[in-house]
C-alpha cells in the first residue's frame, strides 16, 4: 500500500509539472465513431438501448458512446456500453452501479482470452432484490487494458507525460443471470466472457492504439 501511494504521488507531481509545460493536446490517430460498431457480433444481434441526456454525457466527460443490448436468440441477453474519453476523468462502474440500487456483492478480476494474449478484465456481481448481475468491465487505450482504476490513472499520467495523449475509453458488459441460483450466475458469466472475446478484436477501430 506504500509503495502504491509514493509511486502515485511521484507520477501526480511529475504529470502536474509536464501538463504545466504543455501547450496543447497531442493529435490522437484517426478512429471510427462507435455508432459503427457492428449489430451483429458472432451469434448475437444487438439493437439501441436508451440514449444518454445531454446532462448526462457532460457528467460523464464523453465525445462518443454506444449504448446496446445484445440477444443470441436463445434467453441470453448482454447490456453493452462504450464511453470514448478524450480527456480522461472516468466515473468508475463501482460509484454509478450502487448509486442506481445495485449491490456489489463480489469483485474480481479474470482473464479473458484475446488474438495478442489474455486481457485483465474486472468481474463483479451485483444483486438488486431478487435480480443479479454478471459485469465485466475494464478500461482501454493507448494500447494496453487496465482493470484497476489505480493502475488507469498512473497509465493516463504516463500516456500524458510520454505522448501528450489522454484518450481512453471504458467498456462495460453487463448479463443478467436468469435466477439466483450458482448455475444461473455461471452461465451469465459464461456467456459475458464469449461475448467480451468476441467483441474485443473489434475495438481497435473504436479506441485509437
Amino acid at each position: 500500500m506504500w509503495l502504491r501511494v509514493s509511486v502515485l504521488c511521484a507520477m501526480m507531481l511529475g504529470g502536474s509539472l509536464l501538463m504545466a509545460r504543455r501547450s496543447g493536446p497531442a493529435a490522437v490517430p484517426p478512429r471510427e465513431n462507435l455508432a459503427n460498431l457492428p449489430y451483429r457480433i458472432g451469434e448475437w444481434r444487438g439493437r439501441e438501448d436508451e440514449a444518454l441526456s445531454d446532462r448526462a454525457v457532460e457528467m460523464l466527460m464523453v465525445s462518443d458512446y454506444a449504448n446496446r443490448v445484445y440477444t443470441d436468440g436463445r434467453g441470453g441477453m448482454i447490456g453493452l456500453y462504450i464511453g470514448y474519453h478524450p480527456r480522461g476523468g472516468f466515473h468508475s462502474p463501482l460509484n454509478c452501479l450502487p448509486g442506481s440500487g445495485w449491490n456489489i456483492m463480489v469483485r474480481r478480476t479474470v482473464e479473458i482470452p484475446a488474438p495478442e494474449g489474455a486481457i485483465e478484465v474486472n468481474r463483479v456481481i451485483l444483486m438488486k432484490g431478487v435480480a443479479k448481475q454478471v459485469v465485466l468491465y475494464w478500461y482501454q487505450g493507448c494500447g494496453r487494458v487496465v482493470a484497476s482504476e489505480y493502475w488507469g490513472l498512473l497509465y493516463g499520467m504516463w500516456d500524458k507525460m510520454k505522448s501528450g495523449r489522454t484518450d481512453a475509453a471504458l467498456v462495460r458488459i453487463v448479463s443478467p443471470a436468469r435466477s439466483l441460483e450458482p448455475e444461473a450466475e455461471e452461465e451469465a458469466g459464461r456467456l459475458a466472457v464469449r461475448f467480451a472475446e468476441l467483441l474485443y478484436p473489434m475495438l481497435r477501430r473504436f479506441i485509437p492504439e
